[in-house]
């Protein structure tokens, strides 16, 4: 119970900061921005990047596997599937990156026990 109301009462100080929230806001934003997670897909058939904002900036397939999606639909059906998991792996890693991005921020602004979950910020 003090815990919170400790952090309660660090975010209430920091509302008089608002250069300093800006400051923070901007340094996330940067790092969102410049984050680079990879996933991979099929055993390395497919490696999708992804920032920070959980945006995909590529997506690499292996020439073999793009030979083989011309085969058949069972075959591209298959190729969707791992491109999916090599996003989704990607995606993984940023959003955990990116949860320990903003908790560092959070204890660097003297709240290193807010309450509920910085994860629900980025989801």
């Amino acid at each position: 119970m003090f815990d919170k109301l400790k952090a309660m009462g660090a975010l209430a100080g920091l509302m008089k900061d608002k250069e300093r929230i800006r400051e923070v806001t901007t340094r996330i934003q940067d790092a969102a921005e410049s984050l680079r997670c990879e996933g991979l897909g099929g055993g390395g058939a497919v490696r999708a990047t992804v920032n920070g904002k959980f945006r995909v900036l590529s997506i690499d397939l292996q020439p073999a596997l793009v030979m083989g999606m011309a085969a058949d639909e069972r075959t591209r059906t298959l190729a969707g599937g791992v491109v999916a998991e090599a996003v989704n792996a990607a995606l993984a890693l940023a959003q955990a990156r990116m949860k320990d991005i903003l908790s560092r921020e959070a204890r660097e602004l003297g709240l290193p026990d807010l309450p509920g979950d910085l994860a629900g910020l980025i989801q």
